[in-house]
């Protein structure tokens, strides 16, 4: 164990909060709903809260497993993209026909989380901080400098940042150069934005149920034109079902193969002192990325905290999900070692946080949407960790599909096509293992992709956090 790590406690520093709300009463019996929307993370609150306001005389009830932001919408590292394609390049490879609309409708979206947020008056450290996407070999320079060039041919926003400049932003000794995008990150934290949206839905007369695992869907009433969700003590009979797990399997057994789910690890730091603080600058309080395939992500908190993620994406045989798995194994005495040797100024910093959360990935690397019996049931997932805003525009989505309407969400190609399928067990896990093996090679030879990833490309099969 490093020695950082002695004293950390393993969990979710946003979640150890005071203002975290006291949990809302299970459904118990029998209940009727316009819309059944089940998940209590980001992707269910918006949608419920959207439909509120979209159908103000239609009926909705929010169906959470747990307590609504505890999983991946209270874990994450608070980086709010822009991007509705998992970043600039993955949206131009996939759908450059329409990727001038995906960018506009991500701008707006994320513009339109700020606004409602001032709106609603949730304090959650809303900040457009914007993001820098740091190099730390030089593979990766050449590659910010061919990405800078596209950005530029498609009017985008940005500045290259040679190592001096970079280091004058955030002094880092691993900084060989970097690409600052200023419009298209916001910072916030995440645990209370969940909270502040499941307030918002309960002013606006969202009926939420927290601890209900909905564990069955089927056809109800007369001709089948209803939906009935099961749950441990009870159910629901609904006209409408909107499905926001993300992660945790879906009650569409189509979906199962669609995703996968992965633990991503994460530090917190003790506050810095003022000269510790002054030691790396950071004035900007820019969200950062660094550029390898096994990358890392870090922010600084209100209280001058550094957050500290992202590395491993860990996949476990079997698509398994438990709360064990979030503490096992070397990621987080790893982080620790990286941080230092990013910053290594900072020695003798303690961590006093570490935990884990468990996202879904899909192949594409961004979200896909779909219905299920009839068009009477919807579903959004496959957000492989850009889904702290991307979760709005799913639920808008959903929205749309759950009311027939022709928008311009669906009629985009994105909205409109499917991800590859992982393959199932054992070659699901075989395959992940070489994918990462792969990737982890490749950032220790200079950004050299070996022939299975390069047949992956063709295929566009990925992998990603």
């Amino acid at each position: 164990m490093h020695e950082s790590l002695r004293d950390a406690v393993r969990t979710s520093y946003w979640l150890e909060d005071a203002s975290r709300p006291a949990p809302l009463p299970p459904l118990i019996g029998a209940a009727e709903a316009d819309l059944v929307v089940v998940g209590g993370g980001y992707t269910g609150l918006w949608t419920a809260l959207l439909a509120r306001e979209r159908f103000p005389d239609r009926s909705v009830t929010l169906l959470e497993a747990g307590q609504c932001g505890d999983q991946a919408s209270g874990r994450n590292g608070g980086f709010a993209s822009a991007s509705l394609t998992h970043g600039f390049a993955n949206g131009l490879e996939r759908w450059p026909a329409e990727l001038e609309v995906l960018d506009r409708l991500g701008a707006e979206n994320l513009r339109e989380i700020g606004a409602t947020i001032e709106r609603l008056g949730i304090d959650c450290d809303w900040r457009m901080s914007g993001e820098l996407a740091v190099a730390t070999q030089p593979h990766q320079v050449e590659e910010l400098h061919e990405l800078a060039a596209t950005l530029s041919r498609h009017g985008v926003e940005h500045d290259v940042l040679d190592a001096a400049a970079a280091r004058a932003r955030v002094d880092s000794p691993t900084y060989l150069g970097a690409l600052a995008l200023p419009d298209e990150t916001a910072l916030v934290e995440p645990a209370r934005l969940a909270w502040g949206l499941r307030a918002a839905c309960l002013d606006a007369g969202v009926v939420v149920h927290e601890g209900s695992r909905a564990t069955s869907l089927e056809r109800d009433g007369a001709g089948g034109a209803g939906v009935r969700v099961t749950t441990d003590a009870g159910w629901v009979r609904a006209g409408r079902v909107a499905l926001g797990t993300n992660a945790f399997p879906s009650l569409l057994r189509r979906l199962r193969l669609m995703t996968v789910p992965v633990y991503d690890y994460v530090l917190m730091s003790e506050p810095l002192s003022d000269a510790q603080l002054a030691s790396i600058g950071w004035a900007g309080r820019e969200g950062i990325g660094d550029s390898a395939n096994l990358f890392h992500y870090y922010r600084l908190t209100r209280d001058n905290r550094i957050l500290w993620g992202g590395y491993d994406a860990v996949y476990h045989y079997g698509s398994r999900i438990s709360p064990v798995l979030e503490s096992q194994g070397r990621t987080h005495g790893l982080l620790a070692e990286q941080f230092f040797e990013t910053f290594p100024q900072l020695a003798g910093l303690r961590f006093t946080h570490r935990w884990a959360g468990v996202i879904d990935t899909c192949t594409r690397f961004s979200a896909f949407f779909g219905t299920a019996y009839a068009g009477t049931v919807a579903y959004a997932l496959g957000y492989t960790g850009l889904g702290v805003a991307a979760t709005r525009f799913g639920a808008q989505v959903m929205l749309d599909l759950l009311s027939g309407e022709s928008t311009e969400r669906t009629s985009l190609e994105m909205v409109r096509s499917k991800p590859l399928p992982f393959p199932p067990e054992p070659f699901r896990y075989a395959g992940i293992k070489a994918m990462t093996a792969s990737l982890e090679a490749s950032d220790r030879h200079e950004g050299r992709r070996n022939l299975f990833l390069r047949s992956m490309d063709r295929l566009g099969f990925g992998f990603d956090s």
